[in-house]
């Protein structure tokens, strides 16, 4: 395996792992919008989203060390902010959140730096 193909392969894994992570938290948080208080927190405590979600926050914690162990640190930084992207898109398809004008100019001016950043910028 190339020093390149492993990169992306870290990079990938931090992506996919911080979007699930981000997205199970928000379906935890979102299940049961009737309780308050102590009793959201025992209900979120007693649902599976909230483990697979820190489950994949303790994978993305590895894949991010080691990702950061192979690029320099404003790089990987800058590569990291797809993630971003990756749970907004997320939080549209399977919340329904909209896309303002606002979050799409941010999103544009995100992937621009990534690319940069990914064509060696």
């Amino acid at each position: 395996m190339t020093n390149a193909t492993l990169i992306f392969l870290l990079w990938a894994v931090n992506l996919v792992t911080d979007t699930c992570g981000q997205l199970a938290f928000k379906k935890a948080a979102i299940e049961n919008t009737k309780a308050r208080g102590w009793a959201h927190w025992r209900h979120m405590l007693g649902r599976p989203w909230i483990y697979l979600g820190a489950l994949a926050y303790v994978a993305e914690f590895i894949a991010w060390l080691a990702f950061l162990s192979t690029v320099p640190l404003a790089v990987g930084v800058l590569l990291g902010m797809a993630g971003i992207v990756a749970v907004m898109l997320g939080g549209r398809l399977w919340f329904g959140e909209r896309f303002t004008r606002g979050r799409l100019a941010g999103v544009s001016l995100i992937l621009a730096g990534v690319a940069l950043v990914g064509a060696g910028g």
